[in-house]
C-alpha cells in the first residue's frame, strides 16, 4: 500500500492490558455526489486503518431523512446508523467544508445520533478523528465544528485532524489518494486514533463517569425508597 508497506505499525501498547479484538472504527462522510471528495477520503483513511489492524465499517447516509426525531426516529438508515455507531470503538468524521461550515448531510447525520438511548450511549468514550476536504484553499473551519460537536457527545476527540485543500487534484481516477504531503498526515491521523483507541475502549467508562449523573441516578434510588416507604 503505497509507503505504507515499507513501515511496521505495531500500534498495541506493550504492558497495557487491553481487549484483543480489533479496533472498531465507523467511517461517516458528507456528500452524497458520484464523485464524493469526502468520501474518496474516508475510504483512503478506511484502507489505511485496515493496514494498521483495524475492523471498519462505512455508513452510506444515501436515503436518511432530515432531522425530525418526532417523524423519523424508525427510520431503517437512522437506525443502521445508531447500531454502526453502538458498534463503533472510534470514528473518522469526513466532510466537505460548504459555506465555511461542514456540509448540511454531515451535521443531520451527527444529529440521529443521540446522546442517550435508555441506559446505553452511542458516542460516550469512543474515539475521534476529523477530516474535511476543501475545493479551494485550505481552511480548517469544518473540522473545527465538528471538534465542538464531538467534544459535545463526549467523545475522545484526539488532538490531531486533517484537512486536504483542492481535493479535486488529490485523487486518481480510480479513487486512491495521490502520495503527497495531505495523504502523509491522513496517515498520521489514523495512527493517533489507533494509538488513543488501544488506550481508552477497555476503559471508555471510567473516563465519562461524573459526579453530577452519580448523584443524579442516587437521589432518583432515594426518593423511589421513600416513596415505597409512604405506602
Amino acid at each position: 500500500m503505497k509507503y505504507l508497506e515499507s513501515e511496521k505499525f505495531d500500534l498495541m501498547p506493550a504492558g497495557l492490558n487491553v481487549s484483543p479484538h480489533k479496533p472498531k472504527i465507523l467511517l461517516i462522510y458528507g456528500s452524497l455526489r458520484e464523485r464524493s471528495y469526502s468520501r474518496l477520503l474516508a475510504e483512503e483513511a478506511g484502507r489505511i486503518l485496515d493496514f494498521m489492524g483495524a475492523e471498519i465499517k462505512m455508513y452510506n447516509p444515501d436515503g436518511l431523512p432530515t432531522f425530525d426525531n418526532d417523524r423519523s426516529v424508525d427510520h431503517p438508515k437512522v437506525q443502521e446508523l445508531r447500531s454502526l455507531s453502538l458498534w463503533s470503538e472510534g470514528q473518522v468524521w469526513s466532510s466537505p467544508e460548504l459555506h465555511g461550515n461542514m456540509s448540511g448531510l454531515m451535521k443531520t447525520q451527527i444529529d440521529w445520533i443521540p446522546l442517550t438511548m435508555g441506559a446505553v450511549r452511542p458516542t460516550q468514550g469512543r474515539t475521534l478523528a476529523l477530516m474535511q476536504v476543501s475545493g479551494g484553499s485550505q481552511s480548517f473551519n469544518a473540522v473545527n465544528n465538528m471538534r465542538i460537536l464531538g467534544r459535545w457527545m463526549r467523545m475522545i476527540t484526539i488532538p490531531n485532524q486533517s484537512s486536504v485543500a483542492k481535493g479535486y487534484q488529490e485523487f486518481h481516477d480510480n479513487g486512491e489518494m495521490k502520495a503527497s504531503d495531505f495523504r502523509g498526515r491522513i496517515v498520521d491521523v489514523m495512527e493517533e486514533l489507533m494509538r488513543f483507541t488501544y488506550l481508552t475502549r477497555d476503559n471508555a467508562s471510567f473516563l465519562v463517569d461524573r459526579y453530577s449523573e452519580r448523584k443524579n441516578e442516587e437521589n432518583k434510588v432515594i426518593e423511589a425508597m421513600n416513596k415505597a416507604d409512604s405506602k
